[in-house]
């Protein structure tokens, strides 16, 4: 058609012809044009529908990746924040370790017993009140038995002062005071 209208135009003598030449090639090209159109009507319903099924697998796809891509972060935060938590626990326990042992120094150098020490004077305790009991019960005939020697629990570094020299006393003792 196009070449028809390159004669057609050089040839200057047929111009009413070249002129119905166009209008007839624009109404072919207008008739195309609304047949191109009839037609994408046609298949513009089933072109959608498959263009939504394709936008729904998509969405699909997309939103399985989002979640596991979540769940691989929710596991990753998960095990982070775990480790973190026993880490601080691990320094809290060393921490209170330390304080423990320090206050514990300061203790035994004031000369307050410990706990064990403690623990230890009521074992012995709860054995002689035993070993009453159980003379009291024989009776005033009943032998005594050897008094079994108490070891010191806390041991102490004082050095005994030395005595001093015993002063002669006079006879005349004084009157014992009393207390207010």
């Amino acid at each position: 058609m196009v070449k028809k209208l390159q004669k057609m135009s050089a040839d200057k003598a047929s111009t009413p012809q070249l002129a119905g030449a166009v209008k007839e090639s624009a109404q072919q090209i207008w008739l195309a044009g609304l047949g191109a159109f009839s037609k994408a009507q046609e298949g513009g319903g089933k072109v959608f529908e498959s263009l939504m099924k394709e936008g729904l697998t998509m969405q699909r796809k997309t939103q399985a990746v989002a979640e596991e891509k979540l769940s691989e972060a929710t596991s990753k935060m998960a095990n982070m924040a775990g480790d973190i938590q026993s880490r601080a626990g691990q320094q809290w326990d060393k921490l209170e370790n330390i304080f423990e042992d320090r206050v514990a120094k300061a203790l035994n150098k004031l000369g307050v017993p410990s706990a064990k020490d403690v623990d230890a004077l009521v074992a012995r305790i709860d054995e002689l009140t035993k070993t009453v009991q159980k003379m009291s019960a024989k009776g005033p005939a009943a032998k005594t038995p050897a008094k079994p020697r108490v070891k010191p629990i806390v041991k102490t570094t004082v050095k005994p002062a030395a005595k001093p020299a015993a002063k002669k006393t006079t006879a005349k003792r004084s009157a014992p005071r009393k207390s207010a």
